[in-house]
């Protein structure tokens, strides 16, 4: 059965329309479009009470019965477990995924956030202290990346769903102003999930 998308163009939908790409799992975007507030729409609320997206409806949930998922690195995760792909089986092969999905949700993704908002005021009093702050961590967790993927291909032992938590927010690195050159590792990493037809098609699909 297909899954409803409920998203929009930003980093962590496309995590979203990635890993269903990749999945080959049938899916149908219903486009929020955060620039309007159709996140608080009480029928958005209803499957994502933090009003954020992305959320899903998958149909054909545990026990054949309906189930919404919001918050994209929870989403991640169900459809891992849910399909058996991009997430390993054995317990100590999940340690990795699980820490470098987090790593992404707690720090790779709040941090060049930030660099988005004040990097986009006018002000100069405004965002000068606050862009000075995350760019230097938004920077520092670049290199945290590249460490990691130093002599390795993927964040954990094989493809999971960890490198598309990340490649969401790597995707917008023009954004927050990084040139992936001065992270060689990362910049091989991002090359390579990106020329993937599954990753491609994912990032063609209109979320707005």
């Amino acid at each position: 059965m297909t899954i409803e998308l409920h998203t929009f163009d930003t980093p962590n939908g496309r995590k979203i329309s990635v890993a269903l790409e990749a999945m080959g799992l049938p899916y149908t975007v219903k486009v929020v479009d955060i620039t309007k507030g159709q996140q608080h729409d009480p029928a958005f609320l209803a499957i994502s009470p933090n009003n954020k997206i992305p959320a899903i409806v998958d149909p054909d949930g545990p026990g054949g019965k309906p189930i919404t998922v919001f918050e994209s690195g929870a989403i991640l995760w169900y459809l891992g477990t849910k399909t058996g792909q991009f997430w390993p089986a054995d317990l100590a092969r999940q340690v990795p995924v699980m820490e470098w999905l987090m790593f992404q949700m707690g720090g790779f993704g709040p941090a060049p956030g930030q660099v988005h908002h004040f990097i986009a005021l006018e002000d100069e009093a405004e965002r000068r202290y606050g862009l000075a702050r995350f760019d230097a961590e938004t920077r520092r967790l670049y290199g945290v990346m590249d460490r990691r993927l130093t002599g390795r291909d993927w964040f954990a032992d094989e493809l999971s769903i960890a490198d598309f938590a990340v490649l969401g927010w790597a995707w917008r690195h023009p954004r927050h102003k990084v040139d992936l050159a001065d992270y060689p590792q990362v910049q091989r990493w991002y090359q390579a999930l990106m020329a993937m037809p599954a990753v491609q098609r994912g990032f063609a699909v209109a979320l707005r």
